[in-house]
């Protein structure tokens, strides 16, 4: 056997007697030992509740920290009608559950009507929006999994980051925490007139 023949089943073989160890570490590494603990109605994780949206507060029920980017959750409060606009995440899975309210929630070409007790699943990289519709509050739990960047995106843009800034410069912002805008927020159809 010549010596780089040698060399490299010698490598191949420690790579793969090596695999069992490194999934190994990575199991007692992802093993949560902390303790649980209790978010009242209302309530942030951190006590610091975010506004975003002309109006919208943010309540974070699960922090990112808390499942080494996991896994965030938060509940959100609309008191006006619409929402974001079509975008799509690189990383993370979308899921929306109706607390009160009414929402339109669109992933890929479906629009689904979501009413109180509903949940919706959108997949990543599966372009969606959601809207509040009808008079009165509205409130979604809704997680993301991965995290990602989504609650430090959220923080941001409650501490005013996106105020002023252009619509590029917003494209890049969204794209440097995880997401690509794709089109306007999704709203609600128009009823039909008889005349």
């Amino acid at each position: 056997m010549n010596r780089n023949s040698f060399l490299k089943a010698a490598l191949a073989t420690g790579t793969f007697l090596a695999l069992p160890f490194e999934v190994a570490a990575r199991a007692v590494a992802r093993f949560r030992t902390g303790k649980g603990f209790l978010v009242k109605t209302a309530q942030d994780r951190a006590n610091r509740p975010m506004a975003l949206f002309d109006g919208d507060t943010f309540w974070t029920k699960i922090a990112t920290a808390d499942t080494e980017g996991d896994l965030y959750v938060f509940e959100s409060s609309r008191e006006k009608e619409g929402g974001p606009s079509h975008h799509y995440h690189f990383e993370q899975d979308e899921w929306w559950y109706v607390l009160e309210g009414e929402f339109l929630v669109k992933v890929g070409e479906e629009v689904f009507s979501a009413k109180a007790g509903d949940s919706v699943f959108g997949p990543r990289k599966v372009p969606h929006s959601f809207a509040k519709v009808g008079a009165g509050t509205g409130r979604l739990l809704m997680i993301f999994q991965p995290a990602g960047k989504m609650e430090e995106c959220f923080r941001k843009i409650s501490e005013g980051a996106t105020r002023n800034m252009t619509e590029a410069e917003q494209d890049a912002f969204r794209e440097a925490h995880g997401f690509k805008r794709v089109g306007p927020p999704l709203r609600q159809p128009k009823p039909m007139v008889d005349k």
